[in-house]
């Protein structure tokens, strides 16, 4: 089991050094890797007035404060980038890392906020196509190989992104989704990674039951052999968090992740978050 530490990209963690100050505590303290939201605005009426930053300028403030958690975005919506400067920017952050990157992705939401608001495609069906063909345009361009592509959304010609990633053969991916749905879980035993989030909310750990129905659910529509990673989160108190997250390693996970309630203002501040990181991880 290993733990991460779960971070807006707003409020204080808008400000890089926030990010880059949460990041050398949690290495510290012994906690495995840090993950940051890819909002632009998130649920507007509830986000008005608060500041966002750019996730791989924060990870890159991260980066350079750490030398050995893992660090990457949970999720970014691959349907509101250009895939080739998505590869890019985690290619760069991949090597000032020293190959720490782990690529999370997802549909992105709420979608009326995030995609509606600018005009972009709101239809989910078109969504998940193009995070499915995005996907699969990454992993070329991470190749640093030529890429040539004719593809429903997007159009390649005679491409080299360079510099491929330091990870070979590309970094890992974990893909999110909302359980009970289906889709998005036969989309993540594709790759390296569930990410599952479940109705009880953010910050509120899954049961048991739970990951092992995902867990199952996963592993049934896996086609590739090797370790595949499944992160569950939630908020614990230090003193209980292995009565909580023990029963979930037993259950299949393999990373927990410790975030934030959505509706507390804890979720976005900088001196609730250090106090829970300083603690330490859960102790199994």
């Amino acid at each position: 089991m290993r733990c991460s530490v779960n971070v807006p990209n707003f409020g204080d963690f808008a400000d890089a050094r926030a990010v880059a100050t949460v990041a050398r505590a949690a290495e510290d303290a012994g906690w495995d890797g840090l993950f940051v939201w890819d909002h632009v605005v998130h649920r507007k009426e509830a986000r008005r007035g608060q500041p966002f930053g750019d996730p791989w300028m924060l990870l890159t403030a991260a980066a350079l404060a750490t030398s050995t958690i893992r660090l990457g975005t949970l999720v970014t919506p691959v349907a509101r980038r250009r895939p080739e400067q998505l590869a890019r920017q985690v290619a760069t952050l991949d090597a000032l890392s020293g190959g720490r990157v782990v690529f999370g992705a997802g549909l992105g939401g709420p979608v009326e906020d995030e995609f509606g608001s600018f005009g972009d495609e709101t239809d989910p069906v078109v969504l998940a196509q193009k995070l499915d063909e995005g996907l699969g345009l990454l992993a070329r361009y991470w190749s640093g190989e030529r890429v040539d592509h004719d593809g429903r959304h997007y159009v390649v010609r005679d491409v080299e992104i360079l510099p491929a990633t330091v990870q070979r053969p590309r970094p890992p991916v974990w893909v999110g989704g909302f359980w009970p749905a289906r889709r998005p879980f036969r989309r993540a035993a594709r790759w390296d990674g569930v990410v599952p989030l479940f109705a009880s909310g953010h910050g509120e750990p899954p049961t048991p039951d739970e990951v092992r129905e995902v867990t199952e659910y996963v592993t049934e529509h896996r086609d590739a052999s090797g370790p595949y990673d499944v992160v569950v989160g939630g908020l614990t108190a230090p003193e209980t968090a292995a009565d909580v997250v023990g029963p979930l390693v037993e259950a299949g996970a393999t990373w927990w992740d410790e975030r934030g309630l959505y509706e507390s203002p804890d979720l976005y501040s900088l001196p609730a978050v250090l106090r829970r990181v300083e603690a330490g991880p859960p102790r199994l």
